[in-house]
Protein backbone atom coordinates (compact mmCIF):
# COMPACT_ATOMS: atom_id res chain seq x y z
CA UNK A 1 0.00 0.00 0.00
CA UNK A 2 1.52 3.31 -1.07
CA UNK A 3 1.43 6.10 1.50
CA UNK A 4 2.45 9.71 2.03
CA UNK A 5 3.66 11.20 5.29
CA UNK A 6 2.65 14.77 6.17
CA UNK A 7 4.46 16.59 8.97
CA UNK A 8 3.16 20.04 9.85
CA UNK A 9 5.71 22.03 11.82
CA UNK A 10 6.15 25.43 13.44
CA UNK A 11 9.37 26.73 15.00
CA UNK A 12 10.77 23.28 15.90
CA UNK A 13 13.81 22.59 13.71
CA UNK A 14 15.65 20.28 16.13
CA UNK A 15 12.60 18.19 17.00
CA UNK A 16 11.71 17.82 13.31
CA UNK A 17 15.22 16.62 12.46
CA UNK A 18 15.00 13.99 15.23
CA UNK A 19 11.71 12.77 13.77
CA UNK A 20 13.09 12.58 10.24
CA UNK A 21 16.11 10.62 11.45
CA UNK A 22 13.73 8.03 12.94
CA UNK A 23 11.74 7.97 9.69
CA UNK A 24 14.97 7.20 7.82
CA UNK A 25 15.36 4.01 9.92
CA UNK A 26 11.92 2.61 9.03
CA UNK A 27 11.54 -0.95 7.75
CA UNK A 28 8.74 0.40 5.49
CA UNK A 29 9.58 3.80 4.06
CA UNK A 30 7.06 6.48 2.93
CA UNK A 31 6.60 6.94 -0.79
CA UNK A 32 6.38 10.68 -0.16
CA UNK A 33 7.32 12.91 2.80
CA UNK A 34 5.78 16.38 2.88
CA UNK A 35 7.14 18.93 5.35
CA UNK A 36 4.63 21.78 5.69
CA UNK A 37 6.45 24.56 7.52
CA UNK A 38 4.59 27.47 9.07
CA UNK A 39 7.67 28.91 10.80
CA UNK A 40 8.42 32.62 10.55
CA UNK A 41 12.17 32.08 10.07
CA UNK A 42 14.40 29.82 7.94
CA UNK A 43 15.76 27.59 10.74
CA UNK A 44 13.51 24.65 9.85
CA UNK A 45 14.49 24.71 6.17
CA UNK A 46 18.17 24.81 7.15
CA UNK A 47 17.68 21.90 9.57
CA UNK A 48 15.98 19.74 6.94
CA UNK A 49 18.78 20.52 4.47
CA UNK A 50 21.42 19.14 6.85
CA UNK A 51 20.72 15.66 5.50
CA UNK A 52 19.24 14.34 2.28
CA UNK A 53 16.07 12.41 3.09
CA UNK A 54 14.65 10.22 0.34
CA UNK A 55 11.28 11.28 -1.15
CA UNK A 56 11.15 14.47 0.94
CA UNK A 57 9.41 17.61 -0.32
CA UNK A 58 9.55 20.85 1.67
CA UNK A 59 6.89 23.57 1.55
CA UNK A 60 7.01 26.92 3.36
CA UNK A 61 3.47 28.28 3.77
CA UNK A 62 2.39 31.89 4.01
CA UNK A 63 0.19 33.45 6.68
CA UNK A 64 -3.05 32.40 4.95
CA UNK A 65 -2.10 28.71 5.23
CA UNK A 66 -0.44 28.84 8.66
CA UNK A 67 -1.95 26.89 11.55
CA UNK A 68 -2.21 23.13 12.12
CA UNK A 69 -5.49 22.40 10.33
CA UNK A 70 -4.71 24.72 7.43
CA UNK A 71 -1.25 23.23 7.02
CA UNK A 72 -2.71 19.73 7.04
CA UNK A 73 -5.24 20.63 4.36
CA UNK A 74 -2.43 22.24 2.37
CA UNK A 75 -0.33 19.08 2.70
CA UNK A 76 -3.21 16.88 1.55
CA UNK A 77 -3.47 18.98 -1.64
CA UNK A 78 0.22 18.23 -2.37
CA UNK A 79 0.06 14.44 -1.99
CA UNK A 80 0.85 12.29 -5.03
CA UNK A 81 -2.15 11.06 -7.01
CA UNK A 82 -1.25 7.37 -6.68
CA UNK A 83 -0.92 7.15 -2.87
CA UNK A 84 -3.58 5.14 -1.06
CA UNK A 85 -3.02 6.29 2.53
CA UNK A 86 -2.00 9.58 4.15
CA UNK A 87 -0.12 9.49 7.47
CA UNK A 88 0.27 12.41 9.86
CA UNK A 89 2.93 12.79 12.54
CA UNK A 90 3.60 15.60 15.00
CA UNK A 91 7.08 17.04 14.68
CA UNK A 92 8.09 16.01 18.23
CA UNK A 93 7.49 12.27 17.69
CA UNK A 94 10.19 9.57 17.53
CA UNK A 95 9.25 6.33 15.74
CA UNK A 96 10.15 2.75 16.53
CA UNK A 97 11.78 1.18 13.43
CA UNK A 98 8.72 -0.86 12.39
CA UNK A 99 6.11 1.86 13.01
CA UNK A 100 4.93 2.26 9.41
CA UNK A 101 5.12 -1.48 8.76
CA UNK A 102 2.76 -2.16 11.67
CA UNK A 103 0.50 0.82 10.96
CA UNK A 104 -0.02 0.19 7.24
CA UNK A 105 -0.50 -3.58 7.70
CA UNK A 106 -3.59 -2.78 9.80
CA UNK A 107 -5.44 -1.74 6.64
CA UNK A 108 -4.88 -5.24 5.23
CA UNK A 109 -5.91 -6.99 8.45
CA UNK A 110 -8.99 -4.77 8.83
CA UNK A 111 -10.30 -3.95 5.34
CA UNK A 112 -13.10 -1.83 6.84
CA UNK A 113 -10.57 0.57 8.39
CA UNK A 114 -10.96 4.12 7.16
CA UNK A 115 -8.27 5.36 9.56
CA UNK A 116 -5.63 3.88 11.87
CA UNK A 117 -3.84 5.51 14.78
CA UNK A 118 -0.48 4.65 16.32
CA UNK A 119 0.41 4.19 19.99
CA UNK A 120 2.51 6.39 22.28
CA UNK A 121 4.63 4.36 24.71
CA UNK A 122 6.35 6.88 26.98
CA UNK A 123 3.46 8.72 28.63
CA UNK A 124 1.87 6.02 30.83
CA UNK A 125 3.35 3.32 33.06
CA UNK A 126 1.61 -0.06 32.69
CA UNK A 127 2.10 -3.39 34.47
CA UNK A 128 0.80 -6.89 33.73
CA UNK A 129 -1.16 -8.78 36.39
CA UNK A 130 -4.04 -11.20 36.85
CA UNK A 131 -5.10 -9.48 40.06
CA UNK A 132 -8.27 -7.48 40.57
CA UNK A 133 -7.59 -3.76 40.16
CA UNK A 134 -7.88 -1.46 43.17
CA UNK A 135 -10.20 1.54 43.17
CA UNK A 136 -7.28 3.73 42.06
CA UNK A 137 -6.41 1.51 39.06
CA UNK A 138 -7.71 0.83 35.56
CA UNK A 139 -7.44 -2.65 34.02
CA UNK A 140 -7.73 -3.80 30.41
CA UNK A 141 -6.58 -7.04 28.75
CA UNK A 142 -4.43 -8.02 31.73
CA UNK A 143 -2.65 -4.65 32.01
CA UNK A 144 -2.94 -2.15 34.88
CA UNK A 145 -2.33 1.59 35.08
CA UNK A 146 -3.10 4.22 37.70
CA UNK A 147 -6.16 6.33 37.00
CA UNK A 148 -4.32 9.51 37.91
CA UNK A 149 -5.51 12.10 40.40
CA UNK A 150 -8.00 13.86 38.13
CA UNK A 151 -9.68 10.68 36.88
CA UNK A 152 -9.71 9.26 40.39
CA UNK A 153 -11.53 12.36 41.63
CA UNK A 154 -14.00 12.07 38.76
CA UNK A 155 -14.56 8.40 39.62
CA UNK A 156 -15.34 9.25 43.24
CA UNK A 157 -17.90 11.80 42.06
CA UNK A 158 -19.49 9.53 39.43
CA UNK A 159 -18.13 11.60 36.54
CA UNK A 160 -15.80 9.03 34.95
CA UNK A 161 -16.75 7.44 31.63
CA UNK A 162 -17.77 3.78 31.61
CA UNK A 163 -17.18 3.52 27.85
CA UNK A 164 -14.11 1.93 26.25
CA UNK A 165 -11.02 4.11 25.67
CA UNK A 166 -11.35 6.12 22.48
CA UNK A 167 -15.16 6.25 22.66
CA UNK A 168 -16.96 9.46 23.69
CA UNK A 169 -19.81 9.18 26.23
CA UNK A 170 -22.81 11.52 25.98
CA UNK A 171 -21.24 13.99 28.43
CA UNK A 172 -17.91 13.93 26.53
CA UNK A 173 -14.65 13.63 28.54
CA UNK A 174 -14.18 9.95 27.70
CA UNK A 175 -11.15 7.79 28.42
CA UNK A 176 -8.27 8.83 26.19
CA UNK A 177 -6.19 6.56 23.95
CA UNK A 178 -3.67 6.52 26.83
CA UNK A 179 -6.04 4.02 28.50
CA UNK A 180 -5.45 1.43 25.78
CA UNK A 181 -2.85 -1.06 27.09
CA UNK A 182 0.46 -1.91 25.34
CA UNK A 183 -0.93 -5.33 24.38
CA UNK A 184 0.07 -5.24 20.73
CA UNK A 185 -3.61 -5.62 19.81
CA UNK A 186 -5.70 -3.46 17.52
CA UNK A 187 -8.77 -1.78 19.03
CA UNK A 188 -11.84 -0.16 17.40
CA UNK A 189 -12.27 3.48 18.45
CA UNK A 190 -14.15 6.68 17.59
CA UNK A 191 -11.12 8.93 17.93
CA UNK A 192 -7.34 8.81 18.25
CA UNK A 193 -4.43 11.24 18.49
CA UNK A 194 -3.80 13.38 15.43
CA UNK A 195 -0.05 13.33 15.98
CA UNK A 196 0.15 9.59 15.17
CA UNK A 197 -2.68 9.22 12.67
CA UNK A 198 -3.38 7.84 9.20
CA UNK A 199 -6.38 7.74 6.88
CA UNK A 200 -7.33 6.32 3.51
CA UNK A 201 -6.77 9.06 0.94
CA UNK A 202 -10.23 8.65 -0.58
CA UNK A 203 -11.72 9.96 2.66
CA UNK A 204 -10.45 13.46 1.85
CA UNK A 205 -12.69 13.74 -1.18
CA UNK A 206 -15.57 14.30 1.24
CA UNK A 207 -14.01 15.76 4.37
CA UNK A 208 -11.18 18.07 5.50
CA UNK A 209 -9.69 19.40 8.71
CA UNK A 210 -11.83 22.16 10.20
CA UNK A 211 -10.37 25.65 10.11
CA UNK A 212 -12.40 26.52 13.20
CA UNK A 213 -9.27 25.36 15.04
CA UNK A 214 -6.84 28.21 14.51
CA UNK A 215 -3.11 28.09 15.21
CA UNK A 216 -2.20 25.34 17.69
CA UNK A 217 -5.53 23.61 17.07
CA UNK A 218 -6.29 21.85 20.37
CA UNK A 219 -8.76 18.94 19.85
CA UNK A 220 -8.74 19.33 16.07
CA UNK A 221 -7.84 15.63 15.87
CA UNK A 222 -10.91 14.61 17.87
CA UNK A 223 -13.16 16.80 15.74
CA UNK A 224 -11.84 15.21 12.56
CA UNK A 225 -12.06 11.67 13.92
CA UNK A 226 -15.62 12.08 15.19
CA UNK A 227 -16.76 13.33 11.79
CA UNK A 228 -14.78 10.57 10.07
CA UNK A 229 -16.36 7.91 12.30
CA UNK A 230 -19.69 8.59 10.62
CA UNK A 231 -18.21 7.28 7.37
CA UNK A 232 -16.26 4.23 8.53
CA UNK A 233 -14.40 2.45 11.32
CA UNK A 234 -11.30 3.80 13.06
CA UNK A 235 -8.72 1.64 14.84
CA UNK A 236 -5.65 2.05 17.05
CA UNK A 237 -2.85 -0.47 16.54
CA UNK A 238 -0.90 -0.63 19.81
CA UNK A 239 1.94 -2.45 18.00
CA UNK A 240 2.64 0.69 15.90
CA UNK A 241 4.70 2.46 18.54
CA UNK A 242 6.26 5.88 19.00
CA UNK A 243 7.57 8.19 21.70
CA UNK A 244 6.17 11.69 22.18
CA UNK A 245 8.68 14.22 23.49
CA UNK A 246 6.40 17.27 24.01
CA UNK A 247 8.55 20.01 22.50
CA UNK A 248 7.56 23.25 24.23
CA UNK A 249 8.48 25.69 21.45
CA UNK A 250 5.58 26.67 19.23
CA UNK A 251 2.91 26.12 21.90
CA UNK A 252 0.40 28.85 22.89
CA UNK A 253 0.59 30.73 26.17
CA UNK A 254 -1.24 29.12 29.08
CA UNK A 255 -4.16 31.57 29.09
CA UNK A 256 -4.97 30.80 25.46
CA UNK A 257 -4.45 27.09 26.12
CA UNK A 258 -6.86 27.12 29.07
CA UNK A 259 -9.48 28.96 27.04
CA UNK A 260 -9.09 26.44 24.19
CA UNK A 261 -9.52 23.52 26.61
CA UNK A 262 -13.03 24.76 27.44
CA UNK A 263 -14.22 26.23 24.14
CA UNK A 264 -12.73 23.60 21.85
CA UNK A 265 -13.81 20.88 24.28
CA UNK A 266 -17.39 22.16 24.08
CA UNK A 267 -17.13 22.30 20.28
CA UNK A 268 -16.05 18.66 19.78
CA UNK A 269 -18.64 17.49 22.33
CA UNK A 270 -21.38 19.04 20.19
CA UNK A 271 -19.91 17.53 17.01
CA UNK A 272 -20.73 14.12 18.46
CA UNK A 273 -23.84 15.08 20.45
CA UNK A 274 -25.55 18.20 19.02
CA UNK A 275 -28.47 17.94 21.48
CA UNK A 276 -27.31 16.24 24.72
CA UNK A 277 -29.90 15.74 27.43
CA UNK A 278 -29.95 17.69 30.70
CA UNK A 279 -28.03 15.04 32.63
CA UNK A 280 -25.22 15.05 30.06
CA UNK A 281 -25.08 18.86 30.09
CA UNK A 282 -24.84 18.95 33.88
CA UNK A 283 -22.06 16.35 33.81
CA UNK A 284 -20.09 18.23 31.15
CA UNK A 285 -20.23 21.50 33.08
CA UNK A 286 -19.54 19.65 36.34
CA UNK A 287 -16.34 18.19 34.88
CA UNK A 288 -15.31 21.58 33.45
CA UNK A 289 -15.79 23.16 36.88
CA UNK A 290 -13.99 20.32 38.67
CA UNK A 291 -10.92 20.36 36.40
CA UNK A 292 -10.70 24.15 36.58
CA UNK A 293 -10.77 23.88 40.36
CA UNK A 294 -8.03 21.23 40.28
CA UNK A 295 -5.89 23.51 38.10
CA UNK A 296 -6.39 26.36 40.58
CA UNK A 297 -5.28 24.10 43.42
CA UNK A 298 -2.12 23.40 41.40
CA UNK A 299 -1.13 27.02 42.07
CA UNK A 300 -0.34 25.89 45.62
CA UNK A 301 0.76 22.30 44.97
CA UNK A 302 3.19 22.60 42.03
CA UNK A 303 6.34 24.57 41.29
CA UNK A 304 4.87 25.96 38.05
CA UNK A 305 2.46 28.20 39.91
CA UNK A 306 2.36 30.93 37.28
CA UNK A 307 1.42 28.47 34.53
CA UNK A 308 -1.30 26.88 36.66
CA UNK A 309 -2.83 30.25 37.57
CA UNK A 310 -2.71 31.58 34.00
CA UNK A 311 -4.27 28.42 32.58
CA UNK A 312 -6.99 28.53 35.25
CA UNK A 313 -7.89 32.08 34.24
CA UNK A 314 -8.07 30.93 30.62
CA UNK A 315 -10.42 28.08 31.55
CA UNK A 316 -12.65 30.47 33.52
CA UNK A 317 -12.71 32.97 30.64
CA UNK A 318 -13.50 30.17 28.17
CA UNK A 319 -16.31 28.86 30.35
CA UNK A 320 -18.02 32.25 30.73
CA UNK A 321 -17.58 32.96 27.03
CA UNK A 322 -19.86 30.01 26.24
CA UNK A 323 -22.76 31.99 27.72
CA UNK A 324 -22.22 34.87 25.30
CA UNK A 325 -20.61 33.35 22.22
CA UNK A 326 -20.86 29.60 21.68
CA UNK A 327 -18.70 28.11 18.90
CA UNK A 328 -20.52 27.40 15.64
CA UNK A 329 -20.11 24.20 13.65
CA UNK A 330 -19.19 25.34 10.17
CA UNK A 331 -16.63 23.08 8.46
Amino acid sequence: MTFSLIVCTYQRPKALLNLLNSVAQQSLYPHQILIIDGSVDSATRESVNQRKFQNLEYFKVTEQDRGLTRQRNYGISKTAKDVETICFLDDDIILEPDYFEKLISTYCTYPDAIGVGGYITNEVTWKESDNTPSFEEFKMDGYFRNLGSRNLLRKRLGLLSDRAPGVMPEFSNGLSIGFLPPSGKTYPVEFFMGGVASYRKGLFQNIGFSEYFEGYGLYEDMDFCLRTSRQGQLYVNTAARVEHHHEQSGRPNKFKYGKMVIRNGWYVWRVKYPRPDLKARLKWHGIAFLLTLVRLVNVFTTQKRNEAFTESLGRIAGWWSLLLNKPTHGV
